[in-house]
C-alpha cells in the first residue's frame, strides 16, 4: 500500500466507531494533509472502489482526498460520472456507463457490464461532497468563468478541511474576482478553526463583504461559539453587515416600486387618452392589453417555428404587431359601439364591460383557458449586480426604459403633431373644431385606436414579467383607472407622478403590512385624496375646465 494510504484502515475503523464529529474531522484533516504531500492525485482501481463502494462516511472521506491535490483527468471524469449516477459495481469492479456502454474508470477500456451489477447510491451528503470536489477541480481550470463559479460555490460550503485548497488556489490565481471569492471562502473556513484568533480574524474579514450568504455563515458560527471574545467579534460583524445589507434592501424596494410604477404607467397611458381626453369609461381596456400580449405570444411562436436563428429579436417584431392588433380592435369598438354612446357614461361603461367578457371568452376559445408562456430574449435574461443583495433584472430595466420611450412618444404625438392638435381641439371644444372643418368622428376613431394601441404595447411589455392568460387585463385595470384619476384627467405629467407614486407606496407598505393590507391602504389613501382634491394632482386649466 502506498505510504499516503497506510492511514486509511485506521480512518475506516474510527469512522465506524466514532460518535464525535470533531474526531472524524480531525482524522480526515490528518489524512488530507498526508495525502497532499504526495503531489497530483492519480486515479487507481483501489481509489475508485473507495469512492464508489462502501459506507457513505468512507466514500465521503475518499472523495475528500481528491480536493486537496490536483486530480488527473481520469479522476475528474470519474467524479463527474458519480455525480451523474453513471457508475455501477459488482464485487470490487467498478463500471462507468456512457451511452449504454461500460468502461473501466482507470484505463478507459471497454468492459462487459454484468446483468446483476449494482447501482451506486448517492445520499445527500455524498452528493454534496461530489459537488465540492468538482468545484475544487474547477478552481484550477484554464477558463476563468469556471474558476469564478467554483470559487463562489466553495465559499458557500467552506470548512477548515478546505483551507489547504484555498491557499493553494490563491497562490496561483490572477483573476481579481476569483481571488475575492477565495478570500471570503478562506475566511468562512477559518470560522471553524480551533484557534480563537483565527475565528476573530475571519469574522472581521467577512464583515467587509456583506451578503446574505456571509450573514448566514456568521449566524451559524455565532450559534455554536462558546468563547466570549469570539462571540463579541461575531456579533459586531453581524451588526455591521446588517447595516450594509439594509441599504441594499431599501434600494431594492425603491427599484421594485419604480418597476411597478412603470408598468402602471404603460397601462394608464392608453386610458389617459380614452378616458382622460375622450371621457369614455372603457372597461375593456384591460382586454385590449390582453390582445397585445397574445399577439406577442403568436409572434414568438412564428419566430420559433420559422426563424429560430433570429428568435432573440422576436420582441422587436412583436411591438408593432401588438400595437396594430389592439388598435384595430379599439377602432372597431369605437366605430361599432362607442360612437353611439358619447355623453352617456353609464351606458358606455356597461357596454365596454360586456365587450370585455366577449373578448376574454374569444381568447379562451382560441388559445385555451390556461396561461401561456412567453420567453425572455437572451439579452433580457440576467441582471446587473449592484450590491451583494441587490440585482436589477434586465427585463425590468428594459420595461422602465420602454415606458419612458412610450411616454415621450405620446407626449410628442399629442403636443407636436397635426393629429395631436386635432385630438386636443376635439376634446376641448367639439362644436368649434367641427366648425373649423375637423372631421370629429374620424378623430374620435383615431384617438381611441391610439389609446388602444398603447394598451397593446403595455400587454407586450407585461409578457416579459409574467404569464399571459385571459384574465391578464383584470389585474391592472383598476390600478390604471386610479393612476389616471389621481394624476388628473387628461394630464400626462399627472399620470407619471401618480404611477410612480402609487407603485413605490405599494411596495414600501408591502414590507410593513403585507400585500393585501398594502393594497387596502393605498385604496383608502386614494379615496381620501380624491375627496380632498377631486381634480387630481394636476387640474385641467382653461375653458375646458370651466365648462
Amino acid at each position: 500500500m502506498p505510504p499516503h494510504l497506510s492511514f486509511l484502515p485506521l480512518l475506516r475503523r474510527r469512522l465506524k466507531s466514532s460518535t464525535s464529529s470533531l474526531s472524524v474531522l480531525a482524522l480526515l484533516a490528518l489524512w488530507l494533509a498526508l495525502f497532499a504531500s504526495t503531489g497530483a492525485y492519480a486515479l487507481t482501481a483501489e481509489s475508485a472502489q473507495r469512492m464508489a463502494i462502501g459506507e457513505a462516511d468512507e466514500r465521503i472521506a475518499a472523495i475528500a482526498a481528491t480536493v486537496v491535490a490536483e486530480p488527473d483527468e481520469r479522476t475528474a471524469a470519474f467524479l463527474q460520472a458519480l455525480a451523474n449516477d453513471a457508475v455501477k459495481f459488482k464485487g470490487q469492479q467498478v463500471f462507468v456507463l456512457k451511452e449504454a456502454k461500460a468502461t473501466d474508470p482507470v484505463t478507459g477500456q471497454a468492459l462487459t457490464l454484468p446483468e446483476d451489477a449494482e447501482e451506486v447510491i448517492n445520499n445527500n451528503q455524498v452528493r454534496a461532497q461530489l459537488d465540492m470536489a468538482l468545484s475544487a477541480i474547477q478552481l484550477f481550470a484554464t477558463d476563468v468563468n469556471l474558476r469564478r463559479q467554483a470559487a463562489a460555490s466553495l465559499a458557500k460550503e467552506a470548512s477548515p478541511e478546505l483551507l489547504p485548497l484555498f491557499a493553494k488556489a490563491l497562490a496561483t490565481e490572477s483573476d481579481a474576482e476569483v481571488k475575492a471569492s477565495l478570500t471570503l471562502a478562506q475566511a468562512g473556513a477559518q470560522l471553524g478553526s480551533a484557534d480563537p484568533a483565527q475565528r476573530i480574524a475571519a469574522a472581521q474579514q467577512l464583515a467587509k463583504s456583506p451578503s446574505p450568504a456571509t450573514q448566514l455563515l456568521l449566524n451559524e458560527a455565532l450559534g455554536r461559539e462558546s468563547e466570549p471574545q469570539v462571540k463579541a467579534a461575531l456579533s459586531a460583524a453581524l451588526r455591521r453587515m446588517a447595516d450594509a445589507l439594509k441599504t441594499g434592501e431599501v434600494l431594492g424596494t425603491l427599484f421594485t416600486g419604480i418597476s411597478l410604477g412603470s408598468v402602471l404607467l404603460l397601462v394608464a397611458l392608453g386610458l389617459a387618452i380614452t378616458y382622460g381626453l375622450m371621457g369614455v369609461i372603457n372597461m375593456a381596456h384591460g382586454e385590449l392589453m390582453m390582445i397585445g400580449a397574445y399577439a406577442t405570444y403568436v409572434v414568438q411562436g412564428l419566430f420559433r417555428q420559422h426563424l429560430p436563428t433570429a428568435f432573440d429579436w422576436y420582441l422587436l417584431a412583436a411591438l408593432p404587431v401588438a400595437f396594430t392588433a389592439s388598435a384595430l380592435v379599439g377602432a372597431a369598438l369605437e366605430r361599432g359601439v362607442l360612437r353611439f354612446l358619447y355623453g352617456r357614461p353609464l351606458e358606455s361603461l356597461l357596454a365596454t364591460w360586456g365587450i370585455s367578457l366577449v373578448l376574454m371568452q374569444a381568447v379562451r376559445s382560441v388559445f385555451g383557458a390556461q396561461n401561456v408562456g412567453v420567453e425572455n430574449p437572451s439579452w433580457m435574461s440576467g441582471g446587473v449586480q449592484v450590491l451583494s443583495n441587490l440585482t436589477l433584472p434586465y427585463n425590468r430595466l428594459v420595461i422602465i426604459a420602454f415606458a419612458a420611450a412610450v411616454l415621450l412618444g405620446m407626449a410628442w404625438l399629442i403636443g407636436r403633431t397635426r393629429l395631436g392638435l386635432f385630438v386636443r381641439g376635439v376634446t376641448q371644444n367639439r362644436p368649434m373644431a367641427s366648425c373649423m372643418g375637423v372631421n370629429t368622428a374620424r378623430i374620435d376613431t383615431y384617438a381611441f385606436a391610439l389609446g388602444s394601441g398603447i394598451a397593446g404595447l403595455a400587454g407586450c411589455a407585461l409578457t416579459q414579467v409574467g404569464n399571459v392568460g385571459p384574465d391578464l387585463g383584470q389585474s391592472y385595470i383598476v390600478d390604471a383607472f386610479m393612476v389616471v384619476v389621481v394624476g388628473g384627467v387628461g394630464q400626462l405629467a399627472g399620470a407619471v407622478y401618480a404611477a410612480l407614486g402609487l407603485g413605490m407606496t405599494a411596495k414600501l407598505l408591502e414590507g410593513w403590512t403585507g400585500a393585501v393590507l398594502a393594497k387596502i391602504t393605498v385604496l383608502l389613501f386614494i379615496i381620501i385624496f380624491i375627496q380632498k382634491r377631486p381634480q387630481g394632482i394636476f387640474a385641467m386649466k382653461g375653458r375646458s375646465a370651466e365648462a
